[in-house]
């Protein structure tokens, strides 16, 4: 397992750019909420501690992760943004259900990206346990919420690059 002995949080590795010139926004599943609070506030508390401004930040819920690639397309076709991240949960039930939500989430997140050009950042935990879930949401292994929101800065800053 990849992130067995590794913490999602620690970025001492990589230098990350400042996130004050960018707009985000995040989409929340609702779904789990236990795990996608605190995988958004891990997200949220990044994007403040790498400068971006609060009112720059736009929040707001769907009700379960398949419903986070119409979200990020609404936010994205409404509001002016840099990037969107999209934070959700899918844990392993007794049906296939689980792989069905888990394609169709990371496909569709792809497609947003693409349709947009513009960011939009799978922050989807897909556990076979409520255990592994808190352990990527704040636990043992840092918040994945922490890693989508870099990734947004990166790729907001990536994108900003390119065009100049």
């Amino acid at each position: 397992m990849s992130t067995q002995l590794k913490n999602l949080s620690d970025f001492s590795h990589t230098e990350i750019p400042s996130a004050a010139p960018y707009r985000f926004g995040i989409v929340v599943a609702e779904w789990n909420a236990e795990i996608t609070n605190a995988l958004y506030q891990g997200a949220y508390q990044s994007l403040i501690d790498h400068g971006a401004l609060p009112s720059n930040i736009f929040n707001y819920t769907v009700p379960g992760s398949f419903e986070l690639t119409s979200g990020a397309d609404l936010l994205l076709k409404n509001l002016h943004l840099d990037a969107v991240i999209c934070l959700g949960c899918v844990i392993q039930g007794e049906t296939r259900h689980f792989d069905f939500i888990c394609n169709a989430v990371a496909n569709g997140v792809t497609n947003v990206a693409i349709k947009y050009s513009k960011p939009v950042i799978f922050g989807v935990l897909t556990t076979d346990n409520q255990q592994q879930a808190v352990d990527r949401a704040g636990g043992k292994h840092g918040n994945k919420g922490d890693e989508a929101a870099i990734t947004a800065i990166k790729m907001a800053d990536l994108a900003e690059t390119l065009k100049s």
